[in-house]
């Protein structure tokens, strides 16, 4: 499992299993945020037994399904919501973490002390270009 830390207390993941979250609570994340649909795919019915291997092991849970590329204000509301009031170190995944890095950038892009280029930056050590967005982010940034 490679974990990628886009922020100090934030970092994302790909797909993670059920044994995947004892690394993760093994690494000291106190939260999760699983951006994976129900039925996705054949490794992701849904996340029943994802949740439940959570609460055994102390991790707060947060489900927030979206389907790739297909995420409003609303998702964007809620994950901003999340990360905000979840127990940090966080670490929020999908099927290859690019839902997550869209949903932290867009959540971030709307706090007045936002930073664009580090928002790209962070994400494109991670793996994921978010230049395509960059027209999206600036103006959410500016709407504060």
């Amino acid at each position: 499992m490679q974990i990628h830390e886009l922020e100090p207390g934030f970092a994302i993941t790909s797909a993670v299993s059920p044994t995947d979250l004892d690394e993760v609570a093994r690494r000291g994340f106190r939260s999760v945020i699983c951006n994976r649909r129900p039925g996705e795919a054949k490794d992701h019915p849904d996340d029943r037994a994802l949740s439940a291997r959570a609460a055994e092991l102390g991790l707060q849970w947060r489900a927030i399904p979206v389907a790739p590329g297909e995420y409003g204000e609303a998702d964007i509301e809620a994950f901003g919501r999340a990360i905000d009031a979840l127990p940090t170190p966080i670490l929020a995944f999908c099927r290859t973490g690019k839902r997550a890095v869209h949903l932290w950038a867009h959540a971030r892009s709307q706090q007045a002390s936002c930073d664009i280029p580090a928002l790209l930056s962070a994400a494109h050590a991670a793996g994921h270009d978010l230049e395509e967005r960059r027209p999206q982010l600036e103006a959410a940034a500016g709407q504060r």
